[in-house]
């Protein structure tokens, strides 16, 4: 009963996000914090109706997408000092899903190859956007870009130990949905922004509650698998 809650949840989600693109290009102040308010809270529901409380693993991950909302309701202002607010939790959810990769297990080699992998797009990363920070807010910036490079790496040195590849794809998909922010913020405001950004943020934040399901033994005919 509670898996089939938490995809429903999973679902009213990805709905909501649907209605926040359209609140966006209708550019209703109103229609977005509800639409956007109402697709977070359905993915952190998701995640405690899929167990998260019943394991270490799980339990991070709903402190990471509690925190992912925390920050979606910071972002509903354009004002600089909620922006750096929404950073700060955006980077403790980061931190959080990290924690949660190395509850879960993580192999060193595979951590280390990873690390030195993500070390040339994040170059390239900074390469295009630090200079377009101002000097105040390169440093936030910075932190920002170091820890979710980290939880990459440590989603694909858990997936390499212990299987389950949707855990990296909705790593890199948060990863990709932050640069979108990025441009948003710092480089090209715009609706296009919001068009694939969106998508992948969410995506990644309800595949990342699915995984807890997977985490849990094989039932109703699912197969853990990717």
């Amino acid at each position: 009963m509670n898996a089939a809650v938490a995809y429903g949840c999973m679902i009213a989600s990805l709905v909501a996000m649907l209605a926040m693109i359209e609140t966006e290009r209708r550019d209703s102040a109103i229609g977005r914090a509800i639409a956007k308010l109402s697709a977070s809270t359905a993915f952190v529901a998701a995640a405690v109706f899929a167990g998260a409380l019943d394991s270490g693993y799980g339990l991070w991950v709903l402190v990471a997408l509690v925190l992912s909302w925390l920050g979606d309701a910071c972002l509903l202002s354009k004002a600089r000092a909620w922006f750096l607010g929404g950073l700060v939790s955006f980077l403790l959810g980061h931190l959080a899903f990290g924690v949660a990769f190395v509850v879960r297990g993580f192999d060193p080699v595979s951590l280390a190859m990873a690390t030195g992998g993500m070390v040339v797009p994040a170059i390239v990363v900074g390469r295009w956007l630090i200079p377009r920070v101002d000097g105040k807010m390169r440093g936030p910036v910075l932190a920002y870009m170091l820890v979710i490079t980290a939880m990459v790496a440590l989603a694909v040195s858990t997936v390499t130990l212990w299987g389950n590849g949707w855990i990296l794809v909705a790593a890199v998909s948060f990863y990709l949905s932050d640069l979108a922010v990025a441009r948003d913020r710092f480089v090209a405001p715009g609706l296009s922004n919001r068009l694939w950004g969106l998508p992948l943020y969410y995506g990644a934040q309800v595949i990342f509650a699915w995984t807890i399901l997977l985490e849990q033994p094989v039932r109703d005919g699912m197969h853990q698998a990717f």
